[in-house]
């Protein structure tokens, strides 16, 4: 266990790419009440964007959580220490032959609702319960998934148990990380009174920082060829050699050579051209992609193209073995059987993963899978006869019984089953390698835990490589994420350009002009003919912006008296929408501002007389985007970060 005091600790969650967040949209069309109570104070063009450099605090130790779709895991650092990364060595419970410095993405809950346990402890334990105690207790595997895969996510999505009862959303994952809390931290996770405590780490991005601190030899290439130039006792890390070669090469013709014979080697001597590169983080639900480009001199990282995503994670797999069973044995059947039976599922699900782990482009012997005994015992009792006779019966004809009880799949059916997801990713990474923004990049980290996959690897290598692009693998392939979120923790200034996924605004009134505004947007409100409903943006999608970048606008209250200003805040992924009602366009939050009676009339410096200056600001570039309002005659302010889960 970790105990530090609790102003000393900074945690982090690590997240998934913001572009993939799902987004709800408000039901209906807004009221305009609502939505515009605030027009711009002047049609002048608004001032340029600042750029603050971000105030960082400083901690005694930084502890990472990373919350995967199918394992889990924390990772630490002390500031005296920064290199020296630890991790949680080993999980209580855990199968044989497999690294345990995760655990599974499981949380089982009491029949009541209340926490029972998470991870392996969870999954031993209710694969231990008798099968009609267990369609009482709440079992959840695989849940992030399920979040990203809802189109109306709030805070009231409900998720689904294994035995089919459901539960708000937001309980089961403050029940999976109040237990990371227990475990790793000892102390509140975050507190409101010190909100800096806890920083949002995205997943390819965390990665990538990792990635830029190798050494040559704890890296594989695909391709075959040794990084490094062959050396392999070389230890300097990729960011220090770029700065090490970039004043050596300012000073030698032999650029090339010279690379190779100081041990930075081809593979860098390539990446020289441009400084760019991809990371795929293949996780257990999704792939997310980002494209970075090395600067000078600090080796700080700016983001090419916005990171992007999909559902191609390894639970695809999963999905494919499950349509698979569902070929052999009946829809009904394995719906039947997940319901009744939902621990005896859980262990084909384990039975299967286990021997998913051993696939291999060049395996050349058959695959055994155990099915529970239950799983036999309950589809002989439901169809009337034996699981044997249902595999001769069924038109799979490379899945066969085997003599000792078991489901004996051929090496090319298990592949087969990769087919769909592996070829989703590669189509993902093409699409991305087509964009303008990223010509040149000639190198690709594969990284996650799906990545350990050898079925993966070969087929990325022998789709990619043609084309010139090196894929490269890190030894630690399935930590890279943890690891790297707590080298961002320590630094998260790291990423000082990213590019923004969605264009952000705010609903405003602006004068009616017949001819340029539509007819049905017209408001007359004492006297005043207003346009409502109208996109005032902040920034566009695929905007590059800065770390700490902040855009301001000034408004002022739509009528006068008024006594509370609401900004509401929209985003859509169209960089031209005019309006909070046009299609694709949601409310991710909302200011509210009090205005105080005795300043309501008061002229401000700047402003006409009798109109009240309302200064609203969004800070980009970071993880998250930070929003305030400030009434300038009184300097009372509000803050606020984009919400995505409230209408």
């Amino acid at each position: 266990m970790l105990a530090v005091p609790e102003m000393g600790l900074q945690g982090l969650y690590i997240g998934s790419s913001p572009e993939r967040s799902p987004v709800p949209s408000p039901p209906g069309s807004p009221r305009t009440q609502e939505s515009c109570g605030i027009a711009p104070l002047t049609p002048s063009q608004s001032p340029k964007p600042e750029v603050r450099a971000p105030q960082q605090a400083s901690f005694s130790v930084v502890v990472a959580i990373d919350f995967g779709t199918t394992s889990s895991g924390y990772a630490f650092s002390f500031a005296s220490d920064p290199e020296a990364i630890h991790m949680m060595r080993k999980w209580e419970g855990g199968d044989p032959g497999v690294a345990h410095q995760k655990t599974p993405t499981c949380l089982l809950l009491t029949p009541e609702g209340a926490f029972h346990s998470f991870g392996y402890t969870a999954r031993d334990y209710y694969h231990d319960l008798d099968p009609e105690e267990a369609r009482d207790w709440l079992y959840f595997e695989k849940f992030k998934m399920k979040i990203h895969s809802a189109t109306d996510l709030t805070l009231k999505t409900q998720l689904e148990a294994v035995n089919g009862k459901t539960m708000p959303a937001l309980e089961v994952f403050a029940h999976a990380l109040r237990f990371f809390r227990e475990h790793a931290l000892q102390a509140g996770l975050v507190s409101r009174e010190n909100a800096e405590q806890l920083l949002i780490a995205l997943e390819p991005e965390a990665a990538s920082v990792y990635c830029r601190k190798l050494r040559l030899h704890q890296l594989l290439d695909l391709s075959g060829r040794a990084p490094g130039g062959g050396r392999l006792g070389e230890r300097r890390s990729i960011d220090s050699s770029f700065r090490q070669a970039r004043e050596q090469l300012r000073r030698s013709r032999h650029s090339r050579t010279f690379l190779v014979e100081s041990g930075v080697g081809e593979l860098w001597a390539e990446m020289q051209a441009g400084d760019r590169y991809v990371v795929a983080d293949c996780g257990g639900g999704t792939v997310d992609l980002t494209v970075h480009q090395l600067e000078q001199p600090h080796g700080t990282l700016k983001e090419l193209y916005k990171a992007s995503g999909g559902p191609y994670g390894a639970v695809g797999v999963d999905l494919a073995f499950e349509q698979l069973l569902c070929r052999i044995f009946g829809e009904d059947f394995i719906a039947t059987f997940k319901r009744q039976r939902p621990a005896a599922w859980v262990d084909l699900t384990i039975a299967f993963e286990a021997r998913k782990r051993t696939a291999g482009p060049h395996r050349a012997g058959a695959l055994n899978i155990s099915l529970p005994f239950s799983f036999i015992d309950f589809y002989r009792k439901q169809r009337g006869h034996n699981v044997e006779t249902a595999l001769r019966r069924s038109s799979v004809n490379f899945v066969k019984w085997s003599s000792q009880g078991m489901l004996r799949m051929s090496c090319e059916a298990m592949n087969e089953l990769f087919q769909p997801t592996v070829s989703g990713i590669i189509q993902h990474i093409e699409a991305l390698l087509a964009r303008p923004e990223v010509q040149g990049v000639k190198l690709l980290f594969l990284v996650g835990g799906f990545a350990e996959s050898a079925v993966l690897q070969h087929a990325v290598q022998a789709a990619l490589g043609a084309r010139g692009l090196r894929v490269v693998v890190p030894h630690d392939v399935g930590l890279t994420i943890l690891k790297g979120a707590v080298l961002f923790g320590q630094a998260p200034g790291v990423v000082r350009v990213r590019r923004s996924p969605l264009t952000y605004g705010v609903g405003v009134l602006n004068r009616f002009v017949p001819g340029r505004h539509p007819p049905e947007k017209l408001l007359v409100r004492d006297g005043r003919r207003w346009c409502t409903d109208v996109f005032e943006r902040f920034v566009a999608a695929e905007q590059s912006v800065a770390l700490g970048e902040e855009v301001r606008r000034s408004y002022c209250p739509a009528r006068p008296g008024q006594r509370r200003v609401l900004i509401n805040l929209y985003c859509c992924a169209a960089e031209d929408a005019r309006f909070i009602t046009d299609p694709g366009v949601r409310k991710c939050g909302a200011l509210s501002l009090e205005l105080e009676p005795a300043d309501c009339g008061q002229d401000t410096a700047g402003a006409p007389p009798g109109r009240r200056e309302i200064r609203a600001a969004m800070q980009f570039g970071d993880t998250e985007i930070k929003v305030t309002a400030v009434d300038v005659s009184t300097n009372r302010s509000v803050r606020a970060s984009i919400d995505f889960l409230s209408n």
